[in-house]
């Protein structure tokens, strides 16, 4: 029934990361949440503050929404600024008049999950381990007509080519491509934000992960004026904040794009290091930690033996990490591990020895 809670059998698709973290986790090092660790930066803080002094007036989001439109080389009526990408989520759910939509698992559970709140009865296609999770030709059927896809994917790390993203748009289909962690790939080079020639695109981009703004809610979807227009009459009334706004804006300067862009260069080699360390990590048996590569994303899923309670361990010993077990074609042998500095990951990789020691 649209709305109910997970069956017996079935994925919790509204657990979510930030649950490994909250009351008593809150003192524990966080590999849960997928948010990049030292943000916000100062001078965004800064901005954000200064547009406290506006908040008596109704938030105006055309200056934001043509920054925005700047930094991908679209019209402002290509854009539409959301609270986070998960409200993007929600309104294509209520806009979309879809008869077959399917989502590509696994991925972030949240296009599902707002997708059955709406009423659609949702088709998995489940990418599998054999073949590294990743998109075949003819996974999703042709007659589907809402297609939800995740590139980079959260929990895989997974990214998938452009054109094989784009080979999915068909005559009548929407295709929205989730790129929350786009901008933590060096040079966004398989991203479809600036393309205008994919029939029924829409892309969905955060500004939440890189620039530690998940409290403050931003995000936007590109997609061509007709799709936005359909969004945004579902869409409440003044839906994003000004402070959430003055950071959109913020967020799309050179400066802001060029931190960013050094910031992923440093969290593709601090990624690097923790597949390195997974990589020297043994159980008692000898038994090997089993990453998923190539990972692209700010985060890495492993595989390994009794990993419900290894991850209880890790919590003993002072790390949180996200369990797999929620994410639709992933089972309870899997754990996602955000990517931080060498240094926590060197102290990670020994809590996991110990932990797989029992």
């Amino acid at each position: 029934m649209p709305g109910a809670g997970p069956g017996p059998c079935e994925p919790d698709l509204r657990h979510h990361g930030d649950a490994e973290v909250r009351g008593a986790g809150a003192a524990l090092t966080d590999l849960a949440v997928n948010v990049r660790t030292g943000t916000p930066p100062a001078w965004l803080k800064a901005r954000i503050a200064a547009s406290l002094d506006g908040l008596a007036a109704y938030p105006d989001g055309r200056p934001a929404r043509r920054a925005v439109a700047a930094r991908h080389g679209l019209p402002p009526e290509r854009v539409l600024l959301t609270a986070g990408a998960a409200e993007a989520f929600v309104l294509i759910a209520r806009a979309v008049r879809a008869r077959r939509p399917v989502v590509v698992h696994p991925q972030f559970t949240e296009p599902e999950a707002a997708l059955r709140d709406a009423g659609h009865a949702v088709e998995r296609v489940l990418l599998t381990e054999r073949n590294g999770f990743r998109l075949a030709a003819d996974a999703v059927p042709d007659d589907a007509d809402l297609v939800v896809v995740g590139n980079p994917t959260n929990p895989t790390s997974v990214l998938h080519p452009a054109e094989e993203i784009a080979g999915l748009a068909r005559p009548g289909r929407v295709l929205v491509v989730d790129e929350a962690f786009m901008d933590a790939v060096p040079g966004e080079h398989a991203s479809l934000a600036s393309r205008t020639d994919v029939p029924g695109l829409v892309v969905l981009r955060s500004l939440t992960k890189t620039w530690g703004l998940a409290g403050l809610r931003i995000g936007y979807v590109l997609a061509a004026p007709e799709i936005v227009t359909d969004l945004e009459r579902a869409q409440p009334l003044w839906p994003v904040s000004a402070p959430a706004l003055a950071a959109a804006e913020a967020c799309c300067e050179p400066a802001a794009l060029a931190e960013a862009a050094e910031a992923a260069r440093r969290i593709a080699a601090d990624r690097d290091h923790l597949l390195a360390r997974l990589a020297e990590v043994r159980g008692p048996d000898g038994h090997e930690v089993h990453a998923v590569t190539p990972a692209d994303g700010p985060f890495v899923l492993i595989r390994l033996p009794d990993a419900a309670a290894v991850r209880t361990r890790l919590r003993a010993l002072g790390f949180a990490v996200r369990r797999g077990d929620t994410f639709p074609g992933l089972g309870p042998g899997w754990l996602r591990l955000a990517v931080r500095d060498r240094a926590t990951t060197d102290r990670f990789a020994e809590a996991l020895e110990k932990a797989l020691t029992g």
